[in-house]
C-alpha cells in the first residue's frame, strides 16, 4: 500500500474536502484526487461518499482512517528515530497549536531557534481535538490544547497558564449591565462560539452542562477573530480568554465583563504521550516551554 497515497486519504478525511486536504498537503487537488482513487483501487472499495464540493467516510474509510493513522504515526516515529540516532544536533520537529493559543508562542519560538539552529521546526494550526488525535495516533509527538483533557485520555500534560474568560457583546447583551455575569446570564441567550473541534467549546458545553445553562448557539466559526466580529455585531455573546482581548483595541460600544467562574478557566497545556519515545527535539521543545512557564 502506497503510504503517500495513505496520507493523502487521512488528510482528505480529515479535512472533509479534496480542496482544504490539497491546500493543506501543498499539492494540486487533481493529485489529491488521483492518490485517494488510486487507494480506493487497490482496495477494492470506496473510501469517500463524494457530495459536491465535500466528501465524508464510508465504513471502510472509517477503518481506513482510523488504521491509516495508526501507520502514518509509526513511519513518522520510524524517521525521527533513525535521525536522532544520525545526530542528535539536528532533527526537526512539528508542534501542533490551536490558532487562539499561538498568540503567546512568538517569542518561545524564536528563542527555540536561536538554541537549537539545526532543528527544522514547523507550526501546525489545528483544533485542539484535532491536535490530541494526532499526538495519540502518533502524527505529532507534541502538541498544545486547551486543557482539562477528555476523561480517559492516554495523554499527559504540563500546564503553560490559565487564564480567566471574558463575554463579549454590545450595550444591548442581557448581561451587559451586569460586574461580573455568570454562566447563568446565558440562560435561553444567544451565543457564538467556535467550532465543536475546539477544546474551548468541549469545556464551555460541560460548563454549561453542568449548571443547567442552556444558551442559544446561534452560529460556530473556526475563526477566532470572526467569532468575535459576530458578537461585536450583535449576533450573540462570544466567551473568550481574557489574554486574547487584551491585544485587541476594541470599540467603545463593545461590552466585556469577565466571567465569575473560578473554576472556568482557560487552561493551555503541553501534551504528549507518557510512554512514547520522544525524540531530541521533542525533548529539546517540552525542556524550553516547561522553563517558560516556571517564568
Amino acid at each position: 500500500m502506497d503510504l503517500k497515497a495513505l496520507r493523502y486519504f487521512v488528510e482528505t478525511a480529515r479535512q472533509g474536502s479534496f480542496t482544504q486536504a490539497a491546500a493543506h498537503l501543498f499539492v494540486t487537488q487533481s493529485t489529491v484526487s488521483k492518490m485517494v482513487r488510486q487507494l480506493e483501487d487497490e482496495i477494492g472499495q470506496a473510501l469517500l461518499i463524494r457530495e459536491g464540493r465535500s466528501v465524508r467516510m464510508t465504513d471502510a474509510g472509517r477503518i481506513v482512517f482510523e488504521r491509516g493513522q495508526e501507520a502514518i504515526g509509526v513511519m513518522q516515529r520510524l524517521k525521527r528515530d533513525v535521525a536522532d540516532l544520525a545526530d542528535l544536533a539536528r532533527g526537526e520537529l512539528t508542534v501542533g497549536i490551536p490558532p487562539m493559543v499561538n498568540l503567546f508562542f512568538p517569542s518561545l519560538i524564536q528563542r527555540f531557534k536561536a538554541r537549537h539552529p539545526h532543528i527544522a521546526l514547523t507550526i501546525e494550526e489545528a483544533g485542539g481535538q484535532v491536535i490530541e488525535q494526532r499526538v495519540v495516533s502518533g502524527e505529532l509527538e507534541v502538541g498544545v490544547t486547551v486543557l482539562p483533557l477528555a476523561e480517559g485520555s492516554p495523554l499527559t500534560f504540563s500546564e503553560l497558564g490559565h487564564f480567566p474568560l471574558c463575554l463579549v457583546g454590545t450595550q444591548q447583551s442581557s448581561w451587559a449591565r451586569l460586574k461580573h455575569p455568570g454562566l447563568v446570564a446565558l440562560h435561553q441567550q444567544p451565543v457564538v462560539m467556535l467550532q465543536d473541534d475546539y477544546s474551548l467549546t468541549r469545556r464551555l458545553r460541560a460548563a454549561f452542562d453542568e449548571a443547567g445553562v442552556v444558551p442559544q448557539v446561534v452560529a460556530q466559526s473556526g475563526q477566532w477573530d470572526f467569532v468575535l466580529s459576530m458578537a461585536m455585531a450583535g449576533m450573540g455573546t462570544a466567551l473568550l480568554p481574557s489574554p486574547l482581548l487584551e491585544r485587541l483595541q476594541l470599540s467603545s460600544d463593545v461590552v466585556v465583563r469577565s466571567l465569575r467562574a473560578p473554576n472556568l478557566m482557560w487552561q493551555v497545556g503541553q501534551i504528549w504521550m507518557p510512554d512514547r519515545y520522544l525524540s531530541h527535539a521533542a525533548r529539546a521543545w517540552l525542556a524550553q516551554t516547561s522553563d517558560q512557564a516556571e517564568r
